[in-house]
């Protein structure tokens, strides 16, 4: 399978997808609560159940992972050499507060790896890919349709370097990082986005110190490594995926350039 054929019709179901959680969102929605108490909306199941039947017919026989469709046992799972990966509504509380920035998260898992990944951002306008052999562009509906600009990470660090944080999760492992950068200017950011403003060479670097799941990275890790940036885990080795029983992420950075030896500045490095 060519993965670079795939790229336009998932951005198409992305955007599908996209446009249902507008729909809601551009209601007086309701809010529920998840097991893991993070806000769950309409819009939610909206977007999975047009992902899901979307990727199911694009191709078929391939396993769909989904936040919202639960996880299946590691011992079904383990074997699959492919698979897709996604997050139907990612950054929900931004979604909430109405501050747009939420995406729909598409990636192919591929030998544990992310080799495509489409990250939608509908209130936005904006989506993001990245495919091994096509590289990484930003396509924007408010500038006049689907023009395809391609993206590429910062060759050097910012003075000051550019750091992006969440608009929702600060922890005290974070501003730890920050003291240990020095003068630095913040860009707060919420849900998927962070990686991509990476990727496009608006930030420098993004750490993640907190939780996340497999289906919150997958997508938008494939933008960052083919726009020429890299996430790593505190061990230096890329974020992988599907290769345990649970899917919860280690801490880890999202780099754009390498000038600058950002894990050693990671709390958890010491």
């Amino acid at each position: 399978m060519d993965i670079r054929k795939l790229v336009d019709p998932v951005v198409d179901l992305a955007v599908t997808a996209g446009d249902a959680i507008l729909e809601v969102y551009a209601t007086d929605f309701e809010v529920q609560s998840k097991a893991d108490d993070s806000p769950l909306t309409q819009a939610d199941m909206a977007s999975h159940h047009a992902l899901v039947k979307g990727l199911r017919e694009l191709g078929p026989g391939l396993p769909v992972i989904s936040e919202e469709g639960g996880l299946p046992p590691f011992d079904e799972r383990s074997i699959w050499p492919e698979y897709w990966l996604i997050d139907p509504l990612d950054g929900t509380k931004e979604f909430v507060k109405r501050n747009g920035e939420f995406t729909v998260n598409v990636a192919l898992i591929r030998e544990h790896r992310p080799v495509l990944g489409v990250v939608h951002a509908p209130a936005l306008g904006v989506t993001y890919t990245g495919c091994e052999g096509a590289g990484a562009t930003r396509r924007d509906r408010n500038r006049g349709g689907r023009d395809v600009e391609p993206i590429r990470v910062n060759a050097e660090v910012g003075d000051p370097p550019r750091v992006i944080g969440s608009r929702s999760h600060r922890s005290p492992a974070f501003e730890t990082f920050l003291g240990r950068v020095g003068e630095a200017e913040l860009v707060s950011m919420g849900s998927s986005l962070k990686f991509c403003v990476v990727a496009e060479g608006r930030a420098d670097v993004y750490p993640r110190l907190g939780p996340t799941s497999e289906w919150d990275t997958g997508a938008a890790q494939a933008v960052v490594e083919q726009a020429g940036g890299s996430v790593l885990r505190l061990d230096g080795k890329p974020l992988s995926y599907n290769e345990k029983a649970d899917i919860l992420n280690p801490h880890f950075v999202v780099c754009g350039s390498t000038a600058r030896d950002w894990l050693a500045l990671m709390p958890d490095a010491e």
